[in-house]
């Protein structure tokens, strides 16, 4: 059954990121907003769907790992594995918007997180801080909006004549939220299997919160994210995953601590290692894209050796491996360091070239 829950909820996300795709990309047009705005805001909070279903029932339930671990590890994979795989199929463009606003917006929500959990507890009052933070950042979101409908020539040269008539608009409203649910039950499907399996096999809870849960909340992220670079709408790829990362910490986590009856407890694993690499992956976000605007395919694949390395140490400590010395000090030493430089080099070549050097297709 486990299996079959699996198959099926993979299906259901191909499914539902084509529709969820489609639908945002043409009421983008009719609303005469740019397509990153829907991925960072309609798009971003209906994929984040599923980590609050598993949040809210985990903190009720009276387990903190799975709330913390569900969100953190969602955030890390986000970047990592989905933003690594839509770049490794196409090059993705960031809009400027992004590197200005959005990121920096995803690194305060990162770096509130894991202060708010230093003293190992989340609690109510943090969590209404959070949310206020959330509203002011769509409020925010929705003004640059408007304004760069209203005030840029080339947008509306762009999006001029494509509007949608009344019957179409429905159904493109009816194709998002159809896919949105899909994404939602897709997921679910496949957490549902794959915990029951890693249960049968005894893996510790904490690690399937960080791991199996948090990827399985991020396949709505993944499904989007690729079909959107597929079918070129790359706007809405990068925007779906920075929005996501930033709708878990202020939307998921600050009204789950909200709810939480006694608030969340912070296991010291996730405060030591977990909640500081979720940090790191949001800073390693900036001077990526604002190197000319783009995420390359090499960068997409150095994100994605990083995804496969942190899930490699969270098994191997789990299981207490005799490889985790050994592995903990080629990242340290070697893997970590030799890709700060190479991102340092390659960034400070693209602020040499200047305004008129960047790559074709930037922003």
């Amino acid at each position: 059954m486990p299996i079959v829950l699996i198959g099926l909820g993979l299906v259901l996300l191909v499914v539902g990121g084509e529709l969820v795709v489609r639908g945002a990309s043409r009421l983008a047009e009719w609303a005469r907003v740019p397509p990153v705005v829907v991925g960072l805001t309609i798009v971003a909070f209906g994929t984040s769907s599923p980590e609050l279903a598993v949040a809210i029932g985990a903190a009720l339930r009276g387990e903190p790992d799975f709330v913390t671990g569900n969100i953190v590890g969602s955030n890390i994979y986000n970047v990592l594995l989905v933003l690594g795989i839509s770049a490794l199929i196409v090059p993705l463009v960031v809009q400027r918007k992004l590197v200005q606003w959005d990121v920096p917006a995803m690194i305060a929500a990162s770096l509130a997180l894991l202060i708010f959990a230093v003293d190992g507890t989340l609690t109510r009052v943090e969590g209404i801080v959070l949310m206020l933070a959330l509203v002011g950042y769509l409020a925010a979101t929705v003004f640059w909006s408007r304004r760069q409908g209203s005030d840029t020539d080339e947008f509306d040269v762009e999006y001029h004549g494509r509007g949608l008539s009344g019957r179409s608009l429905l159904v493109n409203v009816i194709l998002l939220v159809a896919g949105l649910a899909m994404l939602v039950v897709g997921a679910d499907w496949l957490v549902t299997g794959a915990v029951e399996i890693a249960e049968s096999l005894g893996v510790d809870r904490l690690v399937i919160g960080l791991t199996i849960v948090a990827l399985g909340t991020s396949m709505p992220e993944l499904a989007t994210s690729v079909i959107a670079a597929i079918r070129g709408e790359r706007e809405i790829a990068v925007g779906n995953i920075v929005g996501s990362n930033i709708m878990n910490i202020l939307a998921i986590a600050g009204f789950t601590m909200i709810v939480a009856p006694d608030g969340i407890a912070v296991a010291d694993a996730i405060l030591r290692l977990d909640l500081p690499v979720m940090v790191v992956v949001a800073i390693a976000c900036l001077p990526i894209f604002f190197r000319g605007h783009r995420i390359e395919r090499w960068e997409g694949a150095v994100f994605i050796g990083y995804a496969l390395a942190y899930t490699a140490y969270l098994v191997l400590d789990a299981t207490g491996h005799r490889a985790i010395g050994p592995f903990s000090a080629v990242m340290l030493f070697f893997v970590i360091p030799l890709t700060v430089i190479t991102f340092g080099i390659v960034t400070v070549r693209e602020l040499r070239r200047g305004p008129d050097g960047h790559e074709p297709g930037a922003a």
